[in-house]
């Protein structure tokens, strides 16, 4: 399927050198052997190909009799028309029971504990396949690190058993010989989900939400190294982001009503980092599994409540949340490149949706019968926000850009920020009154609130393409003020793009006080990339901001010379002050969602600038004070070392009380790999 190539590889995916044949465990992690090894000499099989199906992940696969779950898959190859009739088709590894169509994701794999779940593997590949399945499954620690494997050669069958003894979500998934899929640690879309349920426990009430990223078949061409590449250019990975075997804006739509109680589980099949957000509301985070990885010392404890929950590679979520306000309202990734429009997914004329695509779903929420808006009188405080842009200073003189909408039959990535030389800065300008606030730079003024005060910010654009705002972690009381262009709303009252010369008024009251943000929610990457993103803090009536209140917020690309990482608006920022003996209130805030999705966030008294900082020493210690604005119990705040991987998306405060004069660093590094310093704030105590 000729899709194009992406600007840069995912961040931690390198280029390994070609396995010997037949070595499909390189790479992986230590394994607990359980099952069948079958390889014969069979002859491969070549099945008709079917169409690949979108799987839902609402029935289970296999027969439950007796205790015993048995599932029959088939791995074979099949056209995956993802984007919808009259499109091109993917050639794609997938699963299917037999006598089934293959799905995307592969068959949902579901049982109460204490269950015996027994795998049939038929391989109709031509190439041997690993099967493996977490040994958490059966009660070893360390979800997904362990794992039971098979290899099955091509045309046999093999079979694999394990207890279902742990309830929880976990990661099924195949994998083959084949260069690229030493990168994937999956072939095709061989992936799915396991849930085993408590035992004995009612019918679920819940949905179950496969992430997967799929490479595409002109991806997969730059590893084949046994023809001739097509390509003439090989640069970087391309994927398919897909939920339940779709991509927006195909994904399914879930129906609720206000006061509803929803129940999902969300699985992440895929080797990447997708910090999932929702609009509008905070979610309880009942359950977090994940593989073990350094540096990621401090998950989610069950009860936590959150706008933004990041999910590494194979990690599970289950999560509650009840909408008690209608309007249509976002599931999403946060991850840019992971939501963002390409030009082959998107169908001709199609303005309303051309600046999402990929890892989102959306909830239709009814409201209940019986229930009248009230009217606030309030005063109403206002505020103008203005959309502005300088010239780039890569070459040309100009101010806008192309939109992704707008870059069809471009044969490279138009969607990536080092393909925009011409980016131009980006920013809101503030205006209330009299008083204007502008940063000059490519950043953008934060913007005070006071809780349950209403305002109306009247959103002017003076850029040369089509904009919007999202007001990210505010629970909207009218969705139609949440700034997702062609969706947010009721029914055909739907949120307009805000076009060139154009403004929107977005009314709301902020009911709690805390860490958030607004950003551009429309072409999202390069707008971010160029500053269209900022704070938003909301206070109390009448408590002041502190001179010990400090705001860090990382925007910006890694290796973008207009446009690099920065922290409040500059690469190299000035000092902090900070005072003995009084606590200082730090907010963090990621948006530099292209490079750096997950970086840390660290305060040492460490002076020098080593390369490997995972067992620093010289950390200082930090209390936890709030999560996406939401308070966290006291129970929990507790002094623990200063070390916080802050996902694209998310916000976290802590307090630091220092106990003498000196001199720290907060670091903003990689949080794996080589642990690189993107930015560093200095800061002296006195």
């Amino acid at each position: 399927m000729p899709r194009p190539i992406p600007c840069s590889t995912p961040p931690g995916s390198r280029r390994p050198a070609a396995a010997p044949h037949g070595d499909p465990q390189r790479h992986l992690p230590v394994l607990a052997l359980a099952g069948a090894l079958l390889v014969t000499a069979s002859t491969p099989v070549h099945p008709p190909q079917l169409a690949v199906h979108p799987n839902s992940n609402v029935e289970r696969a296999g027969v439950l009799r007796g205790g015993v779950l048995t599932v029959a898959l088939e791995a074979r190859k099949g056209p995956w028309q993802l984007d919808g009739p009259g499109r091109p088709a993917e050639m794609v590894e997938v699963f299917s029971e037999p006598g089934k169509a293959p799905v995307a994701p592969g068959p949902l794999v579901r049982a109460p504990a204490g269950t015996e779940i027994r795998f049939s593997i038929r391989n109709e590949l031509a190439t041997p396949l690993t099967f493996l399945v977490p040994t958490s499954v059966r009660g070893v620690p360390g979800h997904g690190r362990g794992l039971d494997s098979m290899v099955v050669a091509p045309g046999a069958v093999g079979t694999l058993s394990t207890r279902a003894s742990t309830p929880g979500n976990y990661v099924y998934r195949a994998t083959t010989p084949a260069r690229v899929n030493l990168v994937n640690d999956m072939a095709g879309a061989l992936g799915g989900a396991i849930v085993i349920d408590s035992a004995g426990a009612t019918a679920p009430h819940d949905r179950v939400f496969v992430i997967m990223a799929t490479e595409d078949s002109a991806s997969v061409a730059c590893d084949d190294t046994t023809s001739t590449n097509p390509l003439a250019e090989c640069t970087g990975r391309r994927f398919v982001y897909t939920i339940n075997g779709r991509s927006w804006p195909n994904t399914e739509r879930v129906h609720a009503t206000v006061g509803d109680s929803l129940h999902w589980r969300v699985v992440n099949a895929s080797r990447q980092l997708h910090p999932m957000h929702l609009h509008g509301f905070y979610y309880r985070v009942d359950a977090y599994s994940a593989p073990p990885r350094p540096g990621d010392d401090f998950g989610p404890v069950p009860g936590q409540m959150v706008v933004t929950q990041r999910m590494v590679p194979y990690s599970t979520m289950s999560m509650t949340w009840s909408p008690d306000r209608p309007g249509n309202w976002l599931f999403h990734c946060h991850v840019a490149m992971h939501a963002s429009s390409d030009s082959l997914l998107v169908a001709p004329g199609d303005r309303s949706m051309h600046d999402m695509a990929g890892l989102l779903i959306g909830t239709i929420v009814a409201p209940r019968s019986g229930v009248i808006a009230v009217h606030d009188a309030r005063p109403v405080r206002r505020l103008r926000l203005i959309a502005v842009a300088t010239p780039a200073t890569g070459g040309t003189n100009r101010s806008g850009y192309v939109s992704a909408a707008s870059t069809a039959g471009l044969p490279t990535c138009a969607r990536c920020a080092r393909r925009f030389p011409d980016l131009p800065t980006m920013h809101f300008v503030l205006e209330e009154q009299d008083r204007r606030t502008e940063l000059h730079t490519d950043a953008s003024p934060e913007i005070d609130l006071i809780r349950n005060e209403p305002v109306a910010i009247t959103i002017v654009n003076r850029l040369a393409v089509p904009t919007s705002v999202h007001w990210h972690g505010i629970e909207i009381e009218d969705s139609y003020m949440d700034g997702v262009v062609g969706f947010s709303g009721e029914g055909t009252h739907l949120s307009p793009a805000i076009v060139p010369g154009d403004s929107f008024i977005a009314r709301f009251a902020p009911p709690r006080s805390g860490t958030f943000m607004y950003h551009a929610h429309a072409d999202e990457a390069p707008e971010e990339i160029a500053g269209m993103e900022g704070a938003l803090i909301v206070r109390d009536s009448g408590v002041a901001a502190s001179r010990d209140d400090h705001v860090f917020f990382l925007k910006g690309q890694l290796r973008n010379p207009e446009h690099p990482l920065e922290i409040d608006g500059r690469s190299n920022p000035d000092t902090v002050v900070l005072h003995v003996g009084r606590a200082a209130r730090f907010r963090f805030l990621n948006l530099a969602s292209v490079s750096t999705p997950a970086p840390t966030f660290s305060l040492t008294a460490r002076p020098d600038s080593l390369i490997e900082y995972a067992s620093d020493s010289m950390l200082v210690r930090w209390v936890p004070v709030a999560k996406d604005g939401f308070d966290i119990p006291a129970s929990r705040r507790v002094p623990r070392p200063a070390r916080e991987i802050v996902a694209v998306g998310e916000t976290y405060d802590f307090e630091y009380t220092p106990s003498r004069a000196g001199v720290l660093q907060l670091e903003v590094r990689s949080t794996f790999g080589t642990h690189g310093l993107f930015v560093r704030v200095p800061i002296r105590v006195q």
